[in-house]
């Protein structure tokens, strides 16, 4: 089946991509005020446990209404009474029953409640099946979630290693060997070379340490706000991928989010087009995203999804051939997720491959680094009472 065709067909069942609140209407009011301040502290899994909970009261047979107002109960039952997610999802039960739909009251919440989320529960609000659809909506945020913690733990561990090693290195180069090595410079006898490159560079970094906190304060801070810039973060986004044994863990990453959200979107019965769109929103490399906007340029004129894919030259050869398959067949959904099922095994694997090679290199370089401190200390040490 053709992108087209598949098009015409999804377009009869579909519903428009609900878009975040304007900043000229309802964007400026108390409760979206009230919404920056606290939406940082709503968890993934707090979004995914409202999905799961309030398919389960649907399928039990309760109306929407009663439904949410359980689930507000429920979430000021579990926490203090100022839940911020309880008033949220009271906001959005008090708007339901004002005669919005579910779909439109969780749009006026776009920091909590995301694109893909609201665009998802109105095509099964059109289509009848709700209840799936926010299952469907907890596992991939799930999924989302734990990757991306996955990955995290794979940088954060051996990135806490190395900068406990520069700690320790830098205290012992400042405060400790300068103590120590003044005692050889006193006896004024010819020290071996490890000793003079140690003391030198004892030396220079207690003169310019300060020097060099600030200097390396300003790179750090100069990293952020270039990141923050469009040009400045497609750069980054661009390297990120480019990186030795991080590059291919972090477009593993993406491939699985973007496929798994694509396959969703499209059984949940949004246009191709529309899905497309969505999806572009929950990837977080930016070179990427841009690569989808040209997928989706592509698909709009009538190419096929998979000839769009491997035009852009970033997806392995293994994603739009399966997607190729899928079209054939007619089931590119199941294709979509065969992948993300696939890469999610990968990027679990990978992780756990980088954290045990990187552990014992990093423990390694610590070594060595206070080996040759203790070395450099001991052999002056060692020809003093040799010559006594």
């Amino acid at each position: 089946m053709s992108v087209v065709e598949y098009n015409l067909l999804s377009d009869k069942k579909s519903v428009p991509t609900h878009q975040a609140v304007s900043s000229g209407g309802r964007a400026d009011t108390p409760r979206k005020t009230y919404e920056r301040d606290i939406f940082r502290r709503i968890r993934t899994r707090d979004i995914c446990r409202i999905a799961r909970q309030l398919a389960t009261l649907l399928r039990a047979g309760m109306p929407l209404v009663p439904a949410l107002s359980a689930l507000v109960e429920q979430l000021r039952g579990t926490r203090a009474k100022n839940n911020p997610l309880a008033e949220i999802m009271e906001q959005v039960a008090n708007d339901v029953n004002s005669g919005n739909t579910l779909a439109d009251a969780l749009g006026k919440h776009p920091n909590v409640f995301s694109s893909l989320f609201v665009n998802m529960v109105a095509a099964g609000e059109t289509s009848g099946t709700l209840e799936d659809v926010l299952l469907r909506l907890a596992e991939i945020l799930e999924k989302r979630a734990h990757l991306a913690a996955k990955v995290k733990s794979a940088i954060a561990y051996p990135l806490m290693m190395i900068v406990v090693a520069v700690g320790v290195v830098v205290f012992l180069m400042s405060v400790v060997v300068p103590s120590i090595t003044t005692i050889f410079i006193e006896i004024n006898r010819p020290l071996p070379w490890p000793t003079r490159l140690l003391i030198s560079t004892s030396a220079f970094m207690k003169t310019y340490l300060v020097l060099i906190a600030i200097v390396v304060c300003a790179a750090f801070f100069g990293i952020v706000a270039g990141y923050k810039t469009k040009n400045g973060r497609l750069f980054a986004d661009r390297t990120k991928l480019k990186l030795p044994l991080f590059g291919t863990l972090f477009l593993k990453l993406e491939i699985a989010r973007l496929t798994r959200t694509l396959g969703i979107l499209l059984v949940s019965g949004i246009p191709i087009l529309s899905a497309l769109e969505i999806a572009k929103q929950v990837i977080q490399n930016s070179f990427i995203a841009g690569a989808l906007d040209s997928v989706k340029d592509l698909v709009s004129k009538g190419d096929n999804i998979a000839n769009a894919i491997r035009r852009t030259g970033l997806f392995p050869p293994i994603v739009f051939h399966i997607i190729a398959t899928g079209q054939i067949s007619g089931n590119i959904e199941e294709g979509l997720i065969n992948i993300a099922d696939m890469y999610d095994g990968e990027v679990e694997l990978a992780t756990k491959t980088l954290t045990s090679l990187l552990e014992p290199v990093i423990l390694l370089f610590m070594g060595a680094v206070v080996g040759f401190i203790v070395l450099a200390i001991l052999l002056p040490i060692s020809e003093i009472n040799q010559a006594l």
